[in-house]
Order: C-alpha cells, then structure tokens, then sequence
C-alpha cells in the first residue's frame, strides 16, 4: 500500500464518519426537538433537524448537507411512523442541503450574506416541496396552506442559530 492509496482511503473513512455523524445529529435534533403546531391541517412541526443540516452543508459542503438532510430527515420520518413522508422528505430537504451547500461553496461575498441568502433559498425549497407533497398526499390546494407557517418558522430558527456560529466552526474544522 502507498502513501496515495493510505491518504485517498483516509479521506473516503474522514466523510463517512462525517456523513454519518451529520445524519445521526439530524435525526436526533428532529426527533427529539420538536413542537408540533396546531394549526389548520397538518399544522407543521417545528424542530430543530435543520441546523446539523445548514451546518454540515456550510462547513462540509453540498454533498454532506444533501446527505444529513435526505438521510437524517428521512430517517426520521420513518422512524416516527411517517413513513408515507420518507420519499418526499428524502427529496425535498436533500435539495435543502445540496442547494444551501451549494450557494455557500459557489457565492462570492460576506459569507453571513452568502449564508443567509442560502438559507432563505433552503426555505423556498422545503416551503414548496411540502406544499406540493401534502396536495399529492391529501388532494387538496387549501389544506397545505397550514403548514407553511410551521416550515418557514422551522428555517427561520435554523438561520438564526447557525449563521452567526457556522463562520467559526469552519475556521477550526478545516
């Protein structure tokens, strides 16, 4: 074994591990952090899976924040007898993940305005991936309407604690 094939298979162990922390984290904080609302129809949950989520996308990148989110959020969904979810919640907070890593990897500037514009990016994704998977799931175009406050309150919160920590968190992690 070289010195090439040791460093690769380090690197390859280094984002596992990564990964795998990242969708565990996102697991927990959603499972165990959450308030559901009583609103309207399905109301929304407010929970806390979001933040490992921005913070594996701004500090690890895109594939990392696609992976806690689609993995760790659906997981979740599965876990918690959701699991008609899973397949939507895959999809939609895995595009969170990837698009937020994304426009921090990819956007010139303050990183607290790089960050804060992904974050508000993330929020229109979940907003309207939830919106069109509870018309799918309950065939209705009004019933949605009352988990929308439940989602953006969810990233809002997110953005809150995340964004003013996750500058230094990448200065000490890489």
């Amino acid at each position: 074994m070289n010195a090439v094939t040791t460093a690769k298979e380090s690197t390859k162990t280094r984002t596992l591990v990564i990964n795998a922390l990242f969708i565990a984290l996102t697991v927990v904080a959603t499972m165990f952090i959450n308030i559901r609302l009583p609103i309207m129809g399905n109301g929304g949950l407010i929970h806390l899976g979001n933040i490992p989520l921005f913070i594996a996308a701004f500090v690890f990148g895109r594939k990392t924040g696609a992976i806690a989110g689609a993995f760790g959020m659906g997981l979740f969904d599965i876990l918690s007898g959701w699991a008609l979810w899973a397949p939507f919640t895959f999809i939609i907070v895995g595009a969170m993940g990837y698009v937020a890593g994304l426009l921090a990897e990819k956007m010139p500037g303050k990183k607290v305005l790089v960050f804060s514009v992904a974050v508000i990016v993330a929020m229109l994704i979940k907003v309207v991936g939830y919106y069109i998977a509870e018309v799918v799931l309950y065939g209705n175009w009004v019933q949605p309407f009352g988990s929308i406050p439940g989602n953006v309150m969810q990233v809002v919160l997110a953005g809150i604690i995340v964004i003013p920590i996750v500058a230094r968190i990448k200065k000490r992690v890489i």
